[in-house]
């Protein structure tokens, strides 16, 4: 049994940053009621191609997208901006422990699906708003997507090719990577706030920020700003903070050397035949190193360029020293490792007999992730969760389809 077992989550969330975060919480054994709008469903169910296909090989209306962040959930059709909708969103927040929502700030008020209305009928509530810019400040109205985000939080000024150099210029991350830390975020926030929770009796409003977050994992590289009070620039795939931590051409691709110490340099520098070059007091600590990175670095890549991938993995790795290919998508799903650790599964799937998916990460000792049922085709468990869960009767259930609440 997953670890969450019997937590019941009330999913309002669409797109990427609150779906990541449930899919999460799903893994972990809670029941998540995901509420998409009728006919249309999460906006992402309709970004592809590429489409899952079904048995016949035709497109359904599931995307690549859409799949990465909706395992385990059941979809409900609901439509909120109606009485009728709003009283069944109600009804199943008195059986919910958490709702998680990222419309924009004061949207879900008019349909009394806010906080207050919520805790009003819930008290013990745990309620989690994502949004771009937060619920208060100048910027709180405005809409929040991951590569506006990427930019005003500072992280495409420092991805991407060092100034002067042809192609430079600001970048973003090949994931929406502000999206999922905010998701990650959200899931620590909401099991910190359900601890909370068990412990008090009372539940919380939670207000996170896709800015705020940005912000937060700018790491060491904020800090380096705020502490040198330098403006940090792109480096390619070079560290700022440690030298030599980036790619190297070899003879047939790219090798990624990551250098942690100066026992590893000293025999990185070994491996590469001028072991006298780690002793010198130059480059002898990762200070000097930093230092002297434009006399060391076109050193290196001299040595690398002179023999295979190959060669330098096996050399590298005898002498403990991190490295590792570049690899491209194809390569990362057949490599060894990540078969051993199981990071690649099918389950059914109701249109397509099958669906593949990425696996959750984590490994407990004793509780087990739950992949209850794979991402839910449009409106696929409305029948059953209105019937189970709120007792509703055959004639009620086709009352609201006629209506087109549900």
């Amino acid at each position: 049994m997953g670890p969450l077992q019997g937590i019941k989550v009330l999913d309002l969330s669409r797109i990427l940053a609150g779906p990541w975060a449930t899919q999460v919480l799903a893994d972990y054994g809670a029941e998540v009621w995901k509420i998409e709008r009728p006919e249309q469903g999460d906006d992402t169910r309709h970004w592809g191609p590429p489409f899952l296909k079904d048995q016949d090989g035709n497109d359904t209306s599931e995307s690549a997208y859409y799949l990465s962040a909706n395992r385990g959930k059941h979809s409900l059709t609901i439509d909120i901006t109606q009485p009728e909708g709003q009283q069944l969103i109600h009804k199943l927040v008195l059986q919910a422990d958490i709702v998680v929502e990222n419309f924009k700030v004061g949207a879900l008020e008019k349909y009394q699906l806010d906080y207050a209305s919520l805790k009003a009928i819930n008290p013990k509530i745990i309620y989690c708003s994502i949004t771009g810019f937060g619920q208060t400040g100048p910027d709180a109205a405005k809409p929040g997507y991951d590569a506006m985000i990427q930019a005003k939080g500072g992280l495409m000024s420092l991805t991407g090719i060092e100034p002067g150099k042809p192609g430079a210029g600001p970048q973003k991350v090949g994931v929406a990577v502000a999206d999922l830390m905010t998701g990650m975020y959200a899931v620590t926030a909401i099991l910190a706030a359900l601890h909370h929770k068990n412990m008090t009796g009372i539940g919380q409003h939670i207000d996170l920020a896709l800015l705020d977050t940005q912000v937060a994992w700018l790491a060491n590289q904020g800090m380096n700003y705020l502490i040198g009070n330098d403006i940090p620039e792109p480096r390619g795939t070079a560290h700022p903070n440690i030298v030599p931590y980036q790619s190297f051409a070899v003879s047939d691709g790219f090798i990624m050397l990551a250098v942690g110490n100066d026992s590893q340099f000293q025999r990185c520098c070994q491996v590469l035949g001028f072991a006298e070059l780690g002793l010198q007091a130059q480059f002898k600590s990762n200070q000097d190193r930093v230092l002297n990175r434009d006399i060391l670095l076109p050193l290196m890549a001299k040595a690398f360029s002179l023999h295979t991938m190959d060669h330098w993995l096996k050399s590298l790795n005898n002498a403990k020293v991190p490295c590792g290919p570049i690899n491209s998508l194809d390569k990362v799903y057949n490599d060894a490792q990540i078969k051993h650790r199981n990071m690649v599964f099918t389950m059914p799937h109701e249109t397509a007999g099958s669906v593949t998916q990425v696996a959750n990460p984590v490994k407990f000792s004793v509780s087990q992730q739950e992949y209850q049922k794979a991402p839910p085709t449009l409106g696929a468990d409305s029948l059953r969760v209105l019937t189970e869960k709120l007792n509703l009767t055959t004639a009620e259930i086709d009352i609201l389809k006629a209506k087109k609440i549900i």
